[in-house]
């Protein structure tokens, strides 16, 4: 499995595989054809079809100013190699000089078409739970201490730095007020959801009302185009910094505690990431807020220093209760309902923590089974459901 560097990504968003995925390319592009004086971008599949929401049009033409750059939305061929396929073109004088055909993956990253793939970092060379789990028992070793194993010191530096940019998303989007761009006028709730006190307020509800709070703040910057980490991706941003920051700050937990339960989430979103998906137009949205709960559940019982099945039957359990979550944006916006789907997850993470603390010596399911089994079920999801806005809410709401 690849470094965690590649799985927590610090930039813009609203979304890793129609932002930041087609940003990085149009810039990989433009450095490849310097004498090119304007640029062509058609975008197929998932791109074109909700790219206008998703700001991929934005992203392309600010990666390539200050030459100017078309972009074209082709919602009508199929049969693609790939659900997220953009071709580039670079133009001298309205003479082509050669063309890319790009797939945005998921993440962030990206393949080019006839070139080779850049050589993966298999810094992990384990690539299942079951396989990772019984290396650490034997070497009675954490989840934490087997990222470092593989990744080095310097792992720490980088993690540091995501969980900075994780922090600073929550408390600017508990800043910031207004009505999200995109036309359905979706007003910012972060900052009177975390303000507004209840007028009988239990410990549970505060816990409920901050914990959601921070999730909507996270995911409205992400929604706004601002600066996010993948976890594992921008449409699933909220969820772990939500459940993160909250535990710290109600049991004192330490920035080096946090990081070490970062490193245990993001062995749990490699391991989907390695062996199903994590991008919503390839499985729909169980494959990203599913994997972001995942993720948190882990990472939380690393917090809570549980054992490798309390940690394991966590992540399962958040991911089993997500298996066939279609990806249903409306208006190909990363809002509704993306936005509350973090909030609730992020719910959701601590409940899967609280089952695994009674319930895992009686499970069985397995966190591999519920992988492979949300793969699959991603592929038989109709291609209305897999971040089209053809389907589910985004075909039945209205203003």
């Amino acid at each position: 499995m690849e470094s965690l560097k590649e799985l927590y990504r610090i930039g813009r968003g609203p979304s890793s595989s129609h932002t930041m995925g087609p940003s990085y390319a149009a810039s990989r592009f433009r450095e490849a054809f310097p004498e090119a004086d304007e640029f062509r971008v058609t975008l197929f599949g998932s791109l074109a079809k909700t790219g206008k929401g998703h700001l991929t049009d934005v992203a392309v033409k600010d990666a390539f100013a200050p030459a100017p750059a078309e972009v074209v939305f082709d919602t009508e061929t199929a049969e693609l190699p790939h659900p997220n396929t953009m071709v580039l073109e670079a133009l001298r004088q309205g003479t082509s000089l050669g063309s890319w055909q790009v797939y945005s993956v998921g993440g962030g990253k990206i393949e080019i078409e006839g070139q080779p793939a850049a050589a993966a970092q298999n810094v992990y060379p384990l690539r299942s739970f079951a396989e990772i789990k019984d290396y650490c028992q034997e070497k009675e070793i954490r989840l934490w201490q087997y990222a470092e194993e593989c990744e080095g010191e310097a792992l720490w530096d980088y993690l540091a730095e995501v969980w900075q940019h994780m922090k600073s998303a929550v408390r600017s989007g508990l800043r910031t007020e207004g009505v999200l761009r995109g036309g359905l006028n979706v007003q910012r709730k972060a900052k009177v959801l975390f303000r507004q006190r209840h007028i009988d307020e239990s410990a549970e509800t505060r816990e409920n009302r901050v914990v959601c709070a921070y999730a909507f703040a996270v995911s409205e910057e992400n929604a706004g185009g601002g600066t996010i980490v993948t976890a594992p991706t921008c449409g699933a941003c909220g969820v772990l910094p939500a459940v993160m920051l909250y535990q710290q700050e109600r049991h004192g937990f330490s920035d080096t505690d946090v990081l070490h339960a970062l490193a245990a989430a993001g062995i749990i979103g490699n391991i989907i990431k390695t062996n199903a998906s994590i991008s919503g137009a390839e499985c729909g949205c169980q494959a990203e807020i599913g994997s972001a709960c995942s993720m948190a559940s882990a990472g939380l019982g690393e917090l809570f220093g549980m054992d490798l099945d309390q940690i394991e039957y966590a992540a399962e359990v958040a991911m089993e209760h997500h298996l066939g979550l279609t990806c249903d944006p409306i208006g190909g916006l990363v809002q509704i309902p993306c936005i509350e789907r973090n909030a609730v997850a992020a719910m959701r993470a601590i409940n899967a923590l609280s089952l695994a603390n009674f319930l895992t010596y009686t499970r069985k399911i397995s966190f591999d089974m519920v992988v492979k089994t949300m793969y699959e079920t991603g592929k038989d999801l109709f291609s209305k459901y897999r971040e089209t806005s053809e389907g589910g809410l985004a075909k039945i709401y209205t203003e």
